[in-house]
């Protein structure tokens, strides 16, 4: 799992990496552009300043004969030298150099003839001429100057444009490489989180006959493991309670079995006649010893039955043949309640376990048969659903209370007694249709609205999961028919 973040991560801090360096270059390009114009722009004012002040100087010179004019001549001369060469230092062409070393030649000879002011050789007009010559040069050197500041504005731009250009392809890129790499991802750890999500349900429900197993990242399998690890722990720690049960009914069962013989003995005079408080006593005590054994029959039958739970002998069968025979195991019940059976199966093929499914239809059977009324009626249906088998069993009765449905699926749970008998039920066989579906990756409902009384809906896989292949399964039925 951490291979695969790194490989949605990685593609990721490489294109900002890039995109970090591009930015920073286009910005330190800027930078500088922009430094260089502002520096350009103020030489370039600072050389027709200067010029001017220069001819203004020179011009005065020559009428006033000064020294002191000559000397502040020389200093803003001077001024514009160093001017020139701080604006040689921002130019790049060739013609700006050439340029400005024209303007320096002519920077020379104006200060020649300015030192041998007044001559008859040099007039005014040569002067101002001269320095009108300068400032044409001064003019072209700051064009040149600005010319350079746009051609690089033009190539910072396409720069810009190159790095969108760029950043858009790499995006175009990252983006499906990055989509595959999640959905792959995602494949990759979805499927494992759905087992895990699977069997801690199964754990949950206290569904323990189905094998923890886990295919997908190392340490997903690793928590897989711990899981069925888990799951063999809880199975010893039924079996071991199981064992309890067993030992400590049979240990019951002997003392209980002298209790009633005494009790019978008693009963039936065999210590002398019982008047009617001692018959009364003694009827309790019969009452309540019948009441033990059933308890501790109760405790044996689902100990072995949670013994003999664990795991599916699945095989392939069809449903009519199942559902016949335990129709007629349940003949003389239901003739006995006078009950009408209303049976709709549909020619189902399954490969699952014969034995649990059958336990699963006469639990139910039974419920339906205790619960409905003499003359009442039992539905009782099945039918394929896709990859799904859904059986519907309801009765004719009062139907199940809201209080009891949280609980009726637990094992010892009774609720209300079933009407017209002062007996409640072992509180097993639900529960025991619950672990029975849920072995088989199914799950029970109780529906409302369809019948009067109570109504279970059980869908379930027509192949259970873990089943042998069909041919196994074929071999398997033979050889049982075959014993």
């Amino acid at each position: 799992m951490l291979l695969g973040l790194a490989v949605i991560a990685v593609p990721l801090i490489v294109a900002l990496g890039d995109a970090e360096l591009q930015i920073r270059a286009l910005a330190d390009t800027g930078q500088q552009l922009v430094v260089q114009g502002v520096t350009a722009a103020r030489a370039s004012q600072d050389l027709f300043a200067q010029i001017s002040s220069l001819e203004r100087t020179a011009r005065l010179y020559q009428v006033l004969n000064d020294p002191k004019l000559l000397e502040l001549y020389r200093g803003q001369d001077s001024r514009l030298s160093a001017t020139c060469v701080e604006l040689g230092h921002q130019v790049r062409t060739d013609e700006a150099r050439h340029t400005l070393a024209e303007l320096g030649k002519l920077q020379q000879t104006i200060g020649q003839m300015v030192h041998r002011m007044p001559q008859p050789s040099y007039g005014l007009a040569q002067l101002l001429q001269s320095f009108a010559d300068l400032s044409a040069l001064a003019d072209r050197a700051a064009e040149e100057s600005n010319a350079q500041i746009d051609s690089q504005v033009v190539a910072l731009e396409e720069q810009t444009n190159e790095a969108r250009r760029r950043l858009v392809w790499q995006s175009a890129l990252l983006l499906p490489v990055t989509l595959i790499a999640i959905f792959g991802l995602a494949l990759a750890v979805g499927r494992p989180l759905r087992q895990l999500d699977r069997a801690i349900s199964e754990l949950g429900r206290g569904s323990f006959s189905n094998p923890i197993k886990v295919w997908g990242p190392v340490d997903l399998e690793r928590l897989g493991g711990q899981l069925e690890w888990l799951r063999g722990r809880l199975v010893d720690l039924a079996q071991e309670r199981n064992r309890f049960l067993r030992h400590m009914s049979h240990e019951l069962k002997t003392p209980l079995a002298n209790i009633r013989e005494g009790t019978e003995l008693l009963m039936d005079g065999a210590v002398g006649e019982l008047d009617s408080n001692q018959r009364e006593v003694t009827g309790i005590l019969r009452e309540n010893g019948i009441k033990l054994q059933r308890l501790i029959e109760n405790l044996l039958s689902f100990s072995a039955w949670q013994t003999s739970s664990v795991g599916l002998d699945a095989s392939e069968f069809r449903l009519r043949p199942v559902v016949k025979q335990v129709l007629e195991n349940q003949q003389l019940t239901l003739l006995s309640q006078r009950v009408r059976l209303d049976v709709q199966i549909d020619d189902v093929t399954l490969i699952a376990d014969r034995g649990k499914l059958r336990l699963i239809l006469e639990n139910l059977l039974s419920n339906a048969v205790k619960y409905s009324p003499k003359g009442g009626s039992i539905h009782l249906r099945a039918s394929a659903a896709g990859e799904a088998l859904v059986i519907d069993v309801a009765d004719s009765g009062s139907g199940i209370p809201m209080e009891d449905r949280a609980h009726i699926f637990e094992a010892f749970y009774t609720g209300r007694a079933a009407k017209g008998s002062s007996l409640k039920g072992t509180g097993i066989g639900l529960s025991v249709v619950m672990e029975c579906v849920a072995a088989h990756g199914g799950k029970v409902e109780i529906i409302d609205g369809t019948y009067t009384g109570a109504h279970f809906r059980i869908t379930m896989p027509t192949r259970a999961s873990g089943s042998p292949s069909p041919a196994s399964a074929d071999s398997k039925e033979r050889r049982a028919h075959a014993a």
